[in-house]
C-alpha cells in the first residue's frame, strides 16, 4: 500500500513491539541522532510489551533474588562509547559498575539490594534496576512523547495499524518488532516426550526459561535426570536448593551445603558431560579484546564462504596466536623458544595440514598444561571410559576443582587472552553473518550451534562461586554426575539415562531439559508474528542443508538495513526487525561489554538513523536528496 505524504506539522508515530533492552538501546540512538535528522518533527513513540519497559521479560524485577547475571558488573553497559563504529554521535552513559557506584546506589538501597563490586556477578535484579533507570533517562532525553502499554500486540494491518490485545489500535508511520526470545510450540520430539511421559505418569519439563518454569513436579529426595550443563542448569540448581530453603556456610575455605530436605537429587549430564568453564576471576593490565590478526575482513573477502575450509582454520590460528603470545611474553620462563621464532612458525601454520605444528609446540612449550589444543579444550572427556560411576564422579569433581584453581590464577593468563580473542572472533563472525557471507547450513550448524556452543563453554560459563556450590552439592549428595553423550529413554514407566563413557544407568520419574528452546519463528506462539507470516507480510527462512535436510529453526527475513522482507521478496520500508529470531541479526543482546564495539550497538545506530530519515518532513528529505 502506498504511504501517504507527511506534512511538517503532522505528528509522526512509531510503535515498538517489545520493550526490553534492545528497544531501550535503539531509542537511546534515536535520541542521539534526532537533532541532526528529525528537523524538529513531533514524534509519538508507543512501546508495547506485557512486561515493564526497560528490562522486559528476561530482566524483569519479578524474579528470584537468587538468580545471578553471567557477567561481572564492570562488563555490562547499554551505552555507546568511542569504540563503537557508527554514524551517530556517541553519547556516553554509565556502565553498570559506574552506575552502581554512583546514583544507582540509592536505587539499589531502596530496592533492598546490596551494591555489587566491579568484579562481582550481580543478581539479575540489579540489572533490572539499571535497565529501569536507563529507560527513564532515555525517555527524558527523547524529543518525543512516549506511551507504554502493558499488553501484547496481536496484529498488524496492511495499512500499518498495530492492534493490541485490549482492542486498542495505533496507526503507525513506522513499526519496530524487537521481540527478543519467543515462546514456541514444542518440537515433534518434545511433544512425543511429553505424550509418552504423561502416559507413563512421569514428569517431563521441556526446554524453557528456567525462571518461568514450574518446578513443583520435582519432588523432594526423588531422583531427577537433567540434560544440559550450562546456564539453564545452574539456574535450575539454585532454585531447587537455596530456592527450597537450603543454605551454605564456609569453613577453612571449603563450602558446605546444608539441605532443607525439600531438594530432589539431580543427575546431570550433557554432550560434553562437564559444566561450562567458570568465568575468569582476575584481570591483567593491558589485556583486552584486540583486532584479529588472521580472521580479518580482508582475509574473508566479500563472497560466500565455506566455513570449514576458509573460516575455521583462521579461527584456529587466531586462538593459538592469542594463547601463545600471552604465554611467551608474560611467562617466558615456561617456554624454550623466543616469541619471534615461535610466531614465525605460527604464521606459516596451516591448520588443515598441521605439518610440523605439533612438534614445534612440543619443542617450544614443555608443559602440556601450557599448550592450546582446541579439540581437547572443547571435549575434555573424549576417549575416556569409566568402569564405575563413582570413579567417574570423583574424576569430574577433581576436574572442576582444578578448573576453578586455574581460572583464578593469573599465572595462566593465556586463558584470558583466549577469552578476549573469542570476543573479537565473535564480532567478526557477526559481521560475516550480517553481510550474508555464510550459507544457512554453515550459519546454523557451524556458527550458531558448534561455534556458539564452544564460545559459551569457554567464555560464557558461570561465576566461580556457582561451581563451588556445585561441588558442595555433590559432596552433599544433592547433585550427581551422569556422564557425556547422555541418552535417555522411557523403560518400564521410568526415564532411564545412559552414557557410553560411564558404566551403569540412572533411573528417575522426572526428566528436565535444561536449555533454552531453539528460536524458530515458524513454530512461534506469538499471534502477531503468526498472522504476519500467514498473510505474507513477513517471510521466514526455512533453513536447509546443502543436501536438502531441514536444519530447523526458521528465522524472519530482513534486508541488510533490518527492514522486513515480505513473502513476495519486496522490502517493507517502514517495518524493522531486530533480535535473535531475525536472519543475520547483529546479536540478540541489548547490551555489551564496555569498549567492545558491540555489533548490536552498531545495528541500533543504523536502524535509529533510518527511522529518523523515514520520519523527517518530506520537504527536508527532498532537500537532502537534491544535495
Amino acid at each position: 500500500m502506498p504511504r501517504r505524504e507527511q506534512r511538517h506539522d503532522e505528528t509522526a508515530t512509531v510503535v515498538f513491539v517489545g520493550g526490553g533492552p534492545r528497544t531501550v538501546g535503539l531509542l537511546e540512538r534515536f535520541a542521539a541522532s534526532a537533532p541532526e535528522l528529525l528537523d524538529g518533527r513531533d514524534v509519538h513513540i508507543h512501546v508495547v510489551d506485557p512486561f515493564p519497559a526497560g528490562g522486559g521479560r528476561i530482566w524483569r524485577r519479578e524474579q528470584s533474588r537468587l538468580l545471578w547475571m553471567n557477567s561481572m558488573t564492570s562488563d555490562v553497559t547499554i551505552f555507546t562509547d568511542e569504540s563503537v563504529e557508527c554514524a551517530g554521535p556517541i553519547t556516553p552513559g554509565p556502565d553498570l559498575a559506574t552506575w552502581v557506584a554512583g546514583e544507582g546506589a540509592v536505587v539499589l538501597e531502596r530496592a533492598g539490594l546490596e551494591p555489587p563490586g566491579p568484579m562481582d556477578f550481580p543478581p539479575r535484579l540489579v540489572q533490572a534496576e539499571y535497565l529501569a533507570w536507563v529507560w527513564q533517562r532515555v525517555v527524558r532525553d527523547l524529543p518525543a512523547t512516549v506511551t507504554t502499554y502493558r499488553e501484547r500486540a496481536v496484529a498488524l494491518t496492511p495499512d500499518q495499524r498495530v492492534i493490541l490485545a485490549s482492542g486498542r489500535e495505533i496507526a503507525a508511520d513506522a513499526v519496530v518488532l524487537a521481540l527478543g526470545y519467543l515462546d514456541r510450540l514444542p518440537t515433534a520430539s518434545e511433544a512425543a516426550w511429553a505424550a509418552q511421559a504423561a502416559d507413563a505418569g512421569l514428569t517431563y519439563i521441556p526446554p524453557g526459561y528456567t525462571a518461568d518454569v514450574d518446578l513443583d513436579g520435582l519432588w523432594p529426595k526423588a531422583p531427577v535426570i537433567v540434560r544440559g550443563f550450562g546456564q539453564a542448569f545452574v539456574d535450575l540448581m539454585v532454585l531447587l536448593t537455596e530456592g527450597r530453603g537450603g543454605w551454605y556456610d564456609e569453613c577453612d575455605g571449603l563450602l558446605t551445603y546444608h539441605p532443607s530436605g525439600d531438594e530432589p537429587i539431580l543427575y546431570v549430564g550433557s554432550r560434553r558431560g562437564v559444566p561450562y568453564h567458570a568465568k575468569l576471576g582476575y584481570t591483567v593490565a593491558g589485556t583486552k579484546p584486540v583486532p584479529t590478526r588472521y580472521l580479518t575482513k580482508e582475509a574473508l573477502g566479500e563472497g560466500l564462504l565455506d566455513f570449514d575450509r576458509e573460516v575455521l582454520p583462521l579461527i584456529e590460528k587466531e586462538l593459538a596466536y592469542a594463547h601463545y603470545r600471552q604465554l611467551f611474553t608474560a611467562h617466558p620462563e615456561r617456554t624454550r623458544w623466543s616469541w619471534d621464532e615461535f610466531a614465525a612458525v605460527l604464521d606459516r601454520w596451516e591448520p588443515t595440514e598441521n605439518a610440523g605444528w605439533d612438534a614445534a609446540v612440543s619443542a617450544a612449550v614443555p608443559d602440556p598444561e601450557d599448550r592450546f589444543v582446541r579439540n581437547e579444550l572443547d571435549r575434555p572427556l573424549a576417549g575416556k571410559i569409566f568402569a564405575e560411576r563413582n570413579q567417574f564422579e570423583h574424576f569430574l569433581a577433581e576436574m572442576i576443582e582444578k578448573d576453578l584453581l586455574r581460572r583464578a590464577d593469573p599465572a595462566y593468563s593465556a586463558d584470558l587472552a583466549v577469552f578476549n580473542a573469542l570476543l573479537s572472533i565473535y564480532s567478526v563472525l557477526s559481521r560475516a553473518i550480517t553481510d550474508g557471507q555464510l550459507s544457512d547450513e554453515d550459519r546454523v550448524r557451524r556458527v550458531e550451534s558448534e561455534w556458539h556452543g564452544f564460545f559459551s563453554f569457554v567464555a560464557s560459563g558461570p561465576p566461580p562461586r556457582r561451581l563451588e556450590e556445585l561441588l558442595a552439592l555433590h559432596r552433599a549428595g544433592i547433585v550427581r554426575f551422569a556422564g557425556p553423550d547422555l541418552e535417555v529413554a522411557i523403560d518400564n514407566d521410568r526415564f532411564v539415562a545412559r552414557s557410553p563413557a560411564v558404566a551403569g544407568e540412572v533411573a528417575a520419574r522426572a526428566l528436565v531439559e535444561a536449555r533454552l528452546p531453539r528460536p524458530d519463528v515458524l513454530a512461534t506462539t506469538d499471534p502477531l508474528l503468526r498472522g504476519l507470516l500467514e498473510s505474507g507480510a513477513l517471510a521466514a527462512d526455512e533453513l536447509f542443508a546443502g543436501d536438502g535436510t531441514s536444519l530447523g529453526g526458521g528465522q524472519l527475513k530482513a534486508d541488510s538495513r533490518s527492514r522486513a522482507v515480505r513473502a513476495d521478496g519486496t522490502v517493507h520500508p517502514a517495518l524493522f526487525l531486530l533480535g535473535p529470531s531475525v536472519s543475520g541479526s547483529a546479536g540478540s543482546s541489548g547490551f555489551s561489554r564496555p569498549y567492545f564495539n558491540g555489533p548490536g550497538f552498531r545495528q541500533n545506530d543504523a536502524v535509529a538513523r533510518d527511522l529518523l530519515t523515514l520520519l523527517a518532513p518530506t520537504v527536508r528529505k527532498e532537500e537532502r536528496h537534491a544535495s
